[in-house]
C-alpha cells in the first residue's frame, strides 16, 4: 500500500502548482500557475496567458516541464522569468520555495 496522498497517484490529477513570473512581449510583469499534471508516461503543464494557451510535451520531471514552458514562451518575446513551487498536491508551501531564474537567451 502506498503512502502517497490520492492526489498523487491518480494519473491527470494536479500533483503541483508553480508560480511563474516574468515579463511578456509587451514589457508588462505577469504572474501565472502553472498546474503540473502526472499523466501516463511522466508529467505535463500548461500555463494561459491572455489568449495564449502554452502546453508542454510530457516529462519524465517536473523540472523539465517547466524549462519546455519557459522555452516555448522565450520564443514568443517573453523575458525575465522564473519559477516557484506554491503547492505540493494540497499543500501550500507559503512561498517557502526558492526561485528558479531562466535565462534570456
Amino acid at each position: 500500500m502506498t503512502s502517497l496522498p490520492l492526489s498523487f497517484r491518480v494519473r491527470n490529477a494536479v500533483v503541483e502548482k508553480h508560480q511563474l513570473e516574468g515579463m511578456d512581449p509587451s514589457d508588462r510583469y505577469f504572474n501565472r500557475m502553472i498546474p503540473i499534471k502526472r499523466v501516463e508516461r511522466g508529467y505535463s503543464g500548461t500555463v494561459m496567458y491572455e489568449a495564449l494557451n502554452v502546453q508542454s510535451q510530457v516529462y519524465p520531471t517536473v523540472q523539465e516541464v517547466l524549462r519546455d514552458i519557459s522555452d516555448q514562451l522565450r520564443e514568443l518575446g517573453f523575458t525575465t522569468m522564473r519559477t516557484r513551487l506554491n503547492f505540493k498536491g494540497q499543500n501550500y508551501l507559503a512561498e517557502k520555495e526558492t526561485w528558479v531564474d531562466y535565462l534570456d537567451a
